[in-house]
Parts: C-alpha cells; sequence; structure tokens
C-alpha cells in the first residue's frame, strides 16, 4: 500500500530534531554560561537578558523534544506500540525536567534583580544545582531512555539505515552508566558528554536530517 502518508510525520520529527539542537546547543554554551559558570552572578549588576534568552531556547528545546516523539507516534504505533508509547512518555518526562530547569534559572535572575546580599548567593547556588540534576535526569538520562526506545523500533524496523540506530543503541548504555554514576557522586558532572553523549548526539542529528530529507523508508499500509 501507499506509505507517502508517512512523509509528513517524518518531515516534522526530522525537522524538529534539528530544531533540539538548534535551541540545546546555544544556550548551554553561551546563553546560560553566565549563570552556569560564576556563583556570584546573582550579585551582578546590568541586563540579564543573555540568561533569558537562553531560558527561552531551552523552553523551545522541551517543546521540540515532545515534538519528535508526538510525530513519529502514529508511524510506529503500528509495529511497536509499546516502544512508541514508552518514547512519547520519555519525551514528555524530558521536557518536564528540563521546564523545572528552565523555572530554577528565571529564580536566579528574580534574585538578581531585587539587589541582593550576599546570603543569596548560596540560595542562587541551590537553584543552579537544581538545574544541573534537571540537566542530568532530562537531556542525559532520557536521551539515552529515548535512543533505546526510538532506535530499538527503527533497528528492527528498517525504517531508516541500520547504521543510524545503532549509534544510539551503543550510546545509550554508556550515557545511562556516566549519568548515573554522575549522579551518585561517582564522576564528576560533565564527564558523562565524553562517553556516551557523542554517539548519541550523532544518532539524533543523523535521524533528524534522514528523516527531513528522505523520510521513512519500507511499507507502513
Amino acid at each position: 500500500m501507499d506509505h507517502d502518508w508517512t512523509r509528513p510525520h517524518a518531515r516534522a520529527a526530522g525537522a524538529l530534531y534539528l530544531l533540539t539542537f538548534a535551541a540545546s546547543i546555544p544556550a548551554a554554551f553561551y546563553f546560560l554560561t553566565p549563570v552556569l559558570s560564576d556563583p556570584r552572578f546573582v550579585l551582578g549588576a546590568g541586563s540579564s537578558d543573555r540568561v533569558l534568552i537562553g531560558c527561552l531556547l531551552d523552553l523551545v528545546n522541551a517543546f521540540a523534544c515532545v515534538g519528535t516523539a508526538v510525530a513519529v507516534y502514529p508511524v510506529i504505533k503500528r509495529s511497536h506500540p509499546s516502544l512508541a508509547l514508552g518514547f512519547v512518555t520519555s519525551r514528555l518526562f524530558e521536557a518536564a525536567t528540563i521546564a523545572v530547569g528552565v523555572v530554577s534559572l528565571l529564580a536566579v535572575v528574580a534574585l538578581r534583580a531585587q539587589g541582593p546580599g550576599a546570603e543569596a548567593v548560596v540560595v542562587g547556588q541551590g537553584l543552579v544545582s537544581l538545574r544541573d540534576a534537571t540537566f542530568q535526569l532530562g537531556p542525559n538520562l532520557c536521551a539515552a531512555m529515548n535512543a533505546l526506545l526510538f532506535g530499538t523500533v527503527l533497528f528492527r524496523t528498517g525504517l531508516v539505515p541500520r547504521a543510524i540506530p545503532a549509534l544510539g543503541l551503543i550510546g545509550a548504555p554508556l550515557l545511562l552508566a556516566a549519568t548515573i554514576a554522575t549522579l551518585l557522586g561517582v564522576i564528576e558532572q560533565g564527564s558523562a558528554w565524553f562517553v556516551g553523549a557523542v554517539p548519541i548526539a550523532l544518532w539524533e542529528f543523523a535521524v533528524g536530517v534522514y528523516l527531513l530529507v528522505r523520510g521513512f523508508r519500507g511499507d507502513q499500509g
């Protein structure tokens, strides 16, 4: 049967996957660095617009994360309904934890606007630590779970070349182990990126480009 009906779903998912990169990378490596790297940011003067833009980009990333799962759900539920539902749920949890992290940083900006005293440094650092924890639970832990769920479906069905989900299935257990080790204090935060995040990032970028350009392979009826 004609499977052209899958093309809009594939294009939407591919575009949203790429949007997560376009939003999250500038946020993490530029816009949010003042509040994440400077313990005394809350005491500073001047505009907080850079951080606010980073928070907005994080929210865009959160909504795009959910969108990727919603877009592919009608396609992958036909062959693997449980994994498809699990993927949507994992993406929703990821978006929720990202949103909690955004709220914590907005609270730091609010403290800064009030011209707080030195004691606010402790409060500000607590809020930043909360955001760091949400980063481990969201973009790290959930990224591994997403790769296991969606990657398994794509690998089994051949809806995309199997080399693409293989990247995710290789990186997922590595990133999962590194994230758990970080949460337990065995390794320093950020170390996970050098273990499993590279193959996970490559898998997400590759599947985004492939779905946007080529769509799903095979007959989905």
